[in-house]
């Protein structure tokens, strides 16, 4: 893992200790809809039908999508089972993960 890997994950894993991000594609796509997710993480080993789904939904309400990892690397972050979606809602959260992903 490089280092900007590693921040992003980080700082995800802190997301998750604060309580601002959602798991599982149907809640993720409900806060989309209610305006509650400012970031979707959707890993790179998704089912082409989730990716079309979760993708057609974020760029509907304009929710910003970053393709990233696999399912293992984003549910070991968070300290779960492995996840396929994860939603930020905190905006400052969103941001920087997005910068880190980003670089």
């Amino acid at each position: 893992m490089n280092n900007e890997n590693e921040k992003w994950l980080s700082l995800l894993g802190l997301a998750a200790r604060a309580r601002q991000i959602v798991t599982g594609e149907e809640l993720v796509i409900k806060e989309v809809r209610a305006g509650k997710v400012k970031l979707v993480l959707l890993s790179q080993d998704a089912s082409e039908n989730t990716k079309k789904k979760l993708l057609d939904k974020c760029r509907h309400y304009q929710v910003q999508v970053r393709l990233v990892g696999d399912r293992a690397t984003l549910g070991q972050a968070i300290g779960k089972a492995e996840r396929v979606v994860i939603g930020i809602k905190e905006d400052g959260f969103a941001k920087k993960m997005t910068a880190f992903i980003d670089q």
